[in-house]
């Protein structure tokens, strides 16, 4: 297949938004596009078409038994495809458009291939203006996940999904991804109770002001033998680099003493205040600067794309 790329469609011009008409079209007959949304780039096809959704599956790598979630242009449309009830309306109006998804019931429109046999839907409003002006003009609800092969780190530049897809799609729309890590997932369970499914880009402090919220033990770790996946990013191995990575404990003095003992290539990804230190280091790690510490959108903005950036590096390790 070969892949048709727009690397920055501007929806100020009439070139543009008829690039963005291109891709809807190519939507609507069962095709594949990826485009960027405020948390990392979709890999979008048509939620209602099962076919396009086995394409999904199939251009990622992606088990069918992991669910996908539909995309939709305004939150009064996801009455149409789930069950929807007052709670989801108070978090549609405080979180949405935005990086929230919400497991509902889903009605009989949604294709189980998209559902992953499941009785319930995972529903999100994106806000980046791409996002939503390819589902307006797709005309139709996008299923998409994220825009990579199964299992790697989600990508949030335009290069890395040219590494991922290039040939898997029909088209893939470029832009900027704002927050860079995925969306929440929370399931509702009545009027006042949220289950956390997976953790992203709205805290469960936020979601707190609104409902009662547990944490689904899945959400946080594998699932137990047979056990049904409930939403993306629960079963299988997720988000990870082909470079074992680990996570260093301990104070700052600590983690230091085991930088300088280190040998071979290694890579660290650490906080902008730590980063001229470990660069100093005799073991000569190479450095990846996370951002600043006490702005967390900063490390989460740049955490999956130096992840990706660290595989590159020829690393042996990365902590």
């Amino acid at each position: 297949m070969k892949t048709e790329y727009v690397e920055r469609p501007d929806l100020s011009t009439e070139e543009g938004l008829r690039e963005i008409a291109r891709a809807g079209e190519i939507i609507r007959r069962g095709g594949l596009v990826v485009f960027p949304t405020e948390t990392v780039f979709g890999l979008g096809g048509n939620a209602l078409d099962a076919e396009a959704a086995g394409k999904i599956y199939s251009a990622k790598g992606r088990p069918s038994d992991n669910p996908l979630i539909i995309h939709i242009a305004d939150p009064a449309d996801a009455s149409k495809y789930c069950e929807t009830n007052e709670l989801f309306g108070r978090l549609a109006r405080a979180f949405m458009p935005g990086p929230l998804t919400v497991v509902l019931p889903a009605k009989p429109i949604v294709p189980k291939t998209v559902t992953a046999n499941l009785p319930t839907v995972a529903v999100r409003c994106p806000s980046h203006p791409v996002a939503h002006a390819l589902i307006v003009a797709a005309g139709v609800p996008i299923a998409a996940p994220s825009a990579n092969l199964s299992g790697s780190p989600s990508p949030t530049t335009f290069r890395h999904v040219r590494e991922d897809l290039d040939g898997r799609v029909d088209m893939i729309l470029g832009g900027e991804c704002e927050i860079g890590v995925e969306s929440t997932i929370v399931r509702i369970d009545g009027q006042n109770e949220l289950t956390l499914l997976r953790p992203g880009g709205i805290t469960p402090e936020q979601l707190g002001e609104f409902a009662r919220v547990s944490l689904s033990p899945a959400g946080l770790d594998n699932l137990k033998e047979g056990e049904r996946v409930q939403s993306p990013g629960m079963k299988y191995k997720h988000y990870a680099p082909k470079t074992p990575l680990y996570l260093l404990r301990g104070d700052g003095e600590e983690r230091m003493r085991f930088l300088a003992e280190q040998t071979g290539k290694f890579g660290v990804l650490a906080y902008t205040g730590d980063v001229d230190v470990i660069r100093a280091l005799d073991t000569a790690p190479v450095v990846f600067d996370l951002g600043d510490e006490n702005d967390p959108a900063q490390p989460l903005h740049r955490l999956f794309y130096l992840l990706r950036e660290a595989d590159k590096a020829g690393c042996e390790r990365i902590y």
